[in-house]
C-alpha cells in the first residue's frame, strides 16, 4: 500500500501567460521545490485558493490521489489546459 499523506494542506496558483493551467503546491513547502525552468514557463504563480485535499475530495479536471502524490513525490502538481477536443460539446 502507498504510504501517502492523508491530507494535504494545498495552496493552487494560476498564471497569466496560460488559461487553465494551475501549479498544486503543499503550503508547508511553498513554491520551494519547484524546478527553476517550470518556473520561469509557468510565469508569475498568482494564488488562486487553498484546499484540504484528501482521497475522498473530488476535483473538476484531477484525479486527487495523483495530485497528492505528484506533491508528496516531485513537491507539484501541474494541471495543464484541457485540449480543445475536450472543450467541444457534442453535437
Amino acid at each position: 500500500m502507498m504510504n501517502t499523506a492523508e491530507k494535504v494542506l494545498c495552496d493552487i496558483y494560476k498564471t497569466d501567460k496560460k488559461q487553465e493551467m494551475y501549479l498544486y503546491v503543499a503550503r508547508e513547502d511553498g513554491l520551494e521545490r519547484l524546478p527553476e525552468p517550470l518556473l520561469q514557463q509557468f510565469g508569475k504563480p498568482i494564488l488562486v485558493t487553498t484546499l484540504v485535499l484528501t482521497e475522498n475530495k473530488k476535483l473538476a479536471r484531477a484525479d486527487v490521489c495523483q495530485v497528492m502524490a505528484d506533491i508528496a513525490d516531485k513537491g507539484f502538481y501541474l494541471q495543464l489546459p484541457p485540449s480543445p477536443y475536450e472543450q467541444r460539446e457534442p453535437r
